[in-house]
């Protein structure tokens, strides 16, 4: 199972950028997915998390502002993030789980993307 992360760059604060992760797995329809981010220094934490039923949840840094969702058909997960700030600058990894119901902390999750910046400077 893969999971492939893309969309990160450089956005500028009180802009938007779209992430995206896709998996390889049949079997994502019935998995919940994550969105992690890790800044220098700092451990990972847990962005957004959306079971396999589309309920969502989001840390309280991003709440209004990121957006999660998922296309089980394309087998993908997507935050869509707005009003950037500059502490939201991390890595983020999308995180698969083999469970219906969402996880909150990275070892509830089996699989991990590799990886993309996303960078908030004017």
């Amino acid at each position: 199972v893969q999971l492939q992360a893309s969309g990160g760059g450089l956005g500028q604060p009180g802009g938007s950028l779209r992430l995206s992760c896709a998996a390889s797995t049949g079997s994502f329809s019935i998995w919940s997915m994550g969105w992690y981010r890790q800044a220098p220094g700092k451990q990972r934490e847990l962005v957004a998390v959306i079971t396999s039923g589309g309920s969502a949840n989001y840390a309280d840094s991003v709440k209004g502002r990121f957006t999660i969702s998922r296309d089980n058909a394309k087998k993908t997960v997507a935050l869509q993030m707005n009003s950037l700030k500059p502490e939201d600058t991390a890595v983020y990894y999308c995180a698969g789980r083999r469970y219906r119901s969402g996880g909150s902390r990275p070892t509830d999750y089996d699989y991990w993307g590799q990886g993309t910046q996303v960078t908030v400077s004017s």
